[in-house]
């Protein structure tokens, strides 16, 4: 069983904060192979800090042949730009939500379908199971590797400046910024909102400037990023579940020896297992930790958000992009969402 608090989670991401500012090299002098892995994701969020350790583990169970370099904070660009360097092997490793990787492989989105997921042992029972393997199955038509284990984001919330979200009444005409991903800016416009997409890595300079007045997020990327300095509200609108998976360029993982692969891929599916407990303990206990920071945290009837959301074609319209087989693993374990 995991025992870690908030604040031994927290101040361990501190202690590993300075190492990560810059790109890390494993204890090797020399590896025999060294990748690059790369994410949005601030310097000391549970991804980068357990893939340190993961690559730490994976540096000492090689004899140091195995060397993998930690990109955080966007320090390789935008998730559009890491994805093409993925793609062309200038980049070995990535950490990329479904719905941002479905620029690339449409079924990917299909996890971060609105209200899909009540609770997290629907979604793990989802993406651990045969909705998982036929993206995983996508990935690879582009010669990409999906890991087994999804990593784990959270389950996303609407934060405001000028007034609380109560209602989805609240969200007409509200300029909330969404990734740039298609099924992003359908959702709230569905909602009656007025999306626009960022890149992470410049929300906060447009929530400050407010060409954007929201956000949606997870509570530990909220924290983490310090979107509490430029926000007021927080609706727990549970919209929908976010993870990341972590993929790989297939021609340059493959050109480790059998052996060593197997190391790369167990410890990073254990460490992505450790990093799920920590992500759902942290989002279950920031609340007190941001209401602190000046936060003010909003109950809603999530059941209206999701009615609007069945009075529109937002479900039958991805149902239709997704397709009837996709659609109906998806169903099997969210229940019915048309």
């Amino acid at each position: 069983m995991i025992r870690m608090n908030r604040r031994t989670l927290i101040m361990s991401s501190v202690a590993m904060t300075a190492a990560l500012a810059a790109p890390r090299i494993m204890r090797a002098s020399s590896p025999e192979f060294s990748f690059k892995f790369a994410n949005i994701m601030p310097v000391d969020h549970p991804l980068n800090t357990r893939m340190t350790e993961a690559s730490d583990k994976i540096s000492q169970q090689t004899d140091g042949r195995v060397s993998i370099q930690v990109f955080p904070a966007s320090q390789l660009g935008t998730d559009a730009d890491m994805l093409s360097q993925l793609r062309s092997g200038g980049l070995d490793l990535l950490a990329q939500t479904g719905l941002i990787a479905a620029t690339l492989v449409p079924p990917a989105a299909i996890t971060g379908v609105g209200f899909a997921y009540p609770d997290y042992a629907q979604v793990w029972k989802s993406v651990d199971g045969e909705l998982g393997r036929s993206i995983r199955t996508a990935f690879e038509k582009v010669n990409l590797i999906a890991f087994e284990k999804m990593w784990d984001n959270g389950f996303r919330q609407t934060t405001s400046i000028g007034k609380p979200i109560k209602s989805p009444e609240d969200l007409k005409g509200f300029k909330i910024r969404v990734p740039p991903a298609p099924l992003w800016t359908s959702l709230f416009k569905s909602l009656g909102a007025a999306p626009t997409s960022i890149p992470w890595g410049e929300t906060y300079s447009a929530l400050q400037t407010h060409v954007a007045d929201g956000l949606e997020n997870p509570l530990a990327g909220i924290y983490f990023a310090k979107m509490y300095e430029v926000q007021k509200y927080l609706s727990r609108t549970n919209h929908m579940w976010d993870g990341f998976w972590i993929l790989a360029n297939r021609d340059n993982f493959e050109m480790l020896p059998e052996d060593l692969r197997d190391i790369v891929v167990t410890e990073i599916n254990r460490s992505a297992i450790v990093q799920r407990a920590d992500v759902e303990k942290l989002n279950s206990e920031l609340q007190a930790e941001l209401t602190s920071k000046g936060l003010e945290f909003i109950d809603v009837d999530v059941s209206k958000f999701r009615a609007t959301l069945q009075a529109s074609s937002f479900y039958s319209d991805w149902k239709g992009r997704f397709g009837e087989e996709a659609w109906a693993l998806l169903e099997s374990t969210s229940g019915k969402l048309i």
